[in-house]
C-alpha cells in the first residue's frame, strides 16, 4: 500500500522569481507567505519529493528539535556551506560524528575558560574604537568585523600580532566581504555561478582565496604542533589536547575545517549583532538612556562577569537578536524517515526549515514584535521554542554563551568610551549578506566622547 502523505499550502510562482524575491528582499520573502498561508507553509518542488516546508510554532519548533535525530540528515541540507567549512566540519556532520565532534569542541566556550578571555575582548575593542576620529563619520560594520575577526584570531585561533597573523586576518577579510557582496551571495543557491574559470571569474577568486587561507592555516597547525605549550588556553590549543574516546586526537584536517566553522559561525554573526545593537541605541534615546544610566551603576574598574551580568544590557542583546536574527533560520533538515510534524505527514525528502524569523515575531508571543522593546526579557523568560537566535535543539550554536558574553564585553566597553550617533538618521531595512541578515554596510555613526562621570566604568 502507498503511504499518503499531506503537506501544508505554500505559493505557487516560478522557482526563479521566488529564488530573485529570497535573495535581494530575504523578510519580505518570509513575511508575505507568512500573511498570506499562515504559520506553516510549503516551497514545493518540481523535482520530485524534495519539498521544503517552514514551521515556526513553538510545539512544532519543539517537535522538531525533540525528535531522534535519526529521523534527520543535515550535513546534505546544507552542502551549500560544504567548500567554506570544509569536509570534516561538525556543522556539517550527522549522527554519531557529530556528537563525537560536538563533545570535543563545546567544553571550551563555556564556564570560567570563557569567561578568561573578556580581557582579551576589551583589549581588542579599544584597539580597534581608539581609531576613531572624533566627529568624522566612519562605517560601524566595519569596525565592528575588525574587532570580531581579531577576537577570533586571538581568542580562538591563539594568536599574536605578527606577520602570519595580519596575512590571516587580510586574507579572511578580503575572502568574506566578497562572498558577502550582493552578488556573490546569490552563488550559495544558484550552483551556475559556482564555475571556477580561473582568476579573473568571480567563483575562481574565491576558490583561490580560500587555497591561501588554507595554507596559512595549515602553517599555524605545523608550528603549533612543532612547540607544543600545555600553558596556552586559547581555543585552539585546548582542541589540539582534547581527545576523543579512543584516546585520539583531531587530525590537522579536522582542526582546520573546525576552525574555519568557528570564524564562520563567530566572525560575521556577530558583528552584524553589534551594529544592531549601535543602531538601536542610537535611533531609540530612551534604550541608550536606560542602558548608560545601568553601566554607571557598576563603578570604576568592574568585573567584567559583573558587566556580563547586567540585566538590561543582557536585555538589549536579547532583544537586538530577536527583531532581526542574524541567521533567519535554523538548520534545515532533511527528513530521512517520515515523520508527522504539527499533524502533517512528511515523506523522505521533505526539507524541514525552523524559521527563527517567525518565531520571534509571533505577536501572541511577542506583543508589538516589530517594535524594538528589551523589557520584554525583564517582564518574562521565553521558553527555547519561542527564543531560538542560536537554533535548536543538538544543532543549537556551540558558541551561544561565548558569543553573547562577547556582545555584552564589546558594548560596554564602546559605550563607557563613546558615544556613537548615526549620520543619517532614518530608519534602516535589513539586507541579505551571504547567508545572514545585516544592517546595510554603509551605515555610517560618528563617535564623541563620553562624557564621563565619578562613577563612570573604567573597563580594563
Amino acid at each position: 500500500m502507498t503511504a499518503t502523505y499531506n503537506l501544508p499550502d505554500g505559493p505557487q510562482m516560478p522557482r526563479w522569481l521566488r529564488m530573485i524575491k529570497f535573495i535581494t528582499q530575504p523578510v519580505e520573502y518570509i513575511d508575505d507567505f507568512a500573511k498570506i498561508y499562515g504559520d506553516t507553509f510549503t516551497i514545493r518542488s518540481t523535482r520530485g519529493d524534495n519539498h521544503v516546508v517552514y514551521f515556526s510554532q513553538p510545539q512544532a519548533l519543539e517537535q522538531i528539535f525533540t525528535a531522534d535525530s535519526s529521523h534527520f540528515e543535515v550535513g546534505r541540507g546544507n552542502i551549500g556551506l560544504k567548500f567554506l567549512l570544509g569536509d570534516r566540519s561538525f556543522m556539517l556532520a550527522d549522527s554519531d560524528r557529530h556528537q563525537r565532534q560536538r563533545q570535543l569542541l563545546a567544553p571550551p566556550f563555556h564556564g570560567e575558560r570563557m569567561r578568561a578571555y573578556g580581557e582579551d575582548i576589551c583589549k581588542i575593542t579599544r584597539q580597534v574604537s581608539n581609531e576613531w576620529q572624533i566627529g568624522k563619520p566612519f562605517k560601524i560594520r566595519e569596525s565592528m568585523q575588525e574587532i570580531t575577526l581579531r577576537v577570533i584570531l586571538r581568542v580562538v585561533f591563539g594568536m599574536e600580532e605578527g606577520e602570519l597573523f595580519e596575512e590571516l586576518r587580510r586574507s579572511l577579510s578580503e575572502l568574506l566581504d566578497f562572498i558577502s557582496s550582493p552578488i556573490m551571495s546569490s552563488a550559495f543557491f544558484f550552483q551556475f555561478m559556482q564555475k571556477d574559470f580561473g582568476t579573473w571569474s568571480p567563483w575562481g577568486r574565491i576558490l583561490q582565496q580560500r587555497e591561501k587561507i588554507d595554507q596559512l592555516i595549515y602553517t599555524l597547525l605545523r608550528e603549533r604542533r612543532a612547540q607544543p605549550d600545555p600553558n596556552r588556553q586559547d581555543i585552539l590549543s585546548l582542541m589540539m589536547a582534547a581527545r576523543y574516546d579512543d584516546g585520539q586526537g583531531m587530525s590537522d584536517q579536522e582542526l582546520h575545517d573546525e576552525l574555519m566553522t568557528l570564524l564562520v559561525a563567530g566572525h560575521e554573526t556577530t558583528a552584524s549583532a553589534l551594529t544592531w545593537a549601535l543602531y538601536w541605541i542610537d535611533h531609540l534615546p530612551e534604550v541608550r538612556e536606560k542602558l548608560q544610566q545601568e553601566l554607571n551603576t557598576i563603578g570604576v574598574n568592574p568585573d567584567l562577569s559583573t558587566v556580563a551580568k547586567l540585566p538590561y544590557l543582557t536585555a538589549v542583546c536579547q532583544e537586538t537578536l530577536r527583531i532581526y536574527p542574524i541567521v533567519m533560520t535554523a538548520f534545515v533538515r532533511l527528513v530521512k524517515t517520515p515523520l508527522q510534524v504539527m499533524g502533517y505527514e512528511l515523506p523522505q525528502g521533505t526539507a524541514i526549515v525552523p524559521s527563527i524569523y517567525l518565531a520571534h515575531h509571533r505577536e501572541e508571543v511577542y506583543p508589538q514584535s516589530r517594535q524594538f522593546k528589551p523589557e520584554r526579557f525583564l517582564e518574562r523568560q521565553y521558553s527555547p521554542y519561542e527564543y531560538l537566535p542560536f537554533g535548536g535543539g543538538n544543532r543549537r550554536c556551540i558558541g551561544m554563551a561565548f558569543a553573547q558574553y562577547e556582545m555584552k564585553i564589546v558594548l560596554a566597553t564602546v559605550l563607557s568610551d563613546f558615544q556613537l550617533s548615526l549620520v543619517n538618521k532614518r530608519p534602516v531595512r535589513p539586507v541579505r549578506r551571504g547567508l545572514t541578515l545585516a544592517a546595510p554596510a554603509g551605515m555610517r555613526m560618528v563617535a564623541t566622547p563620553q562624557v564621563k562621570r565619578a562613577n563612570t566604568p573604567a573597563l580594563v
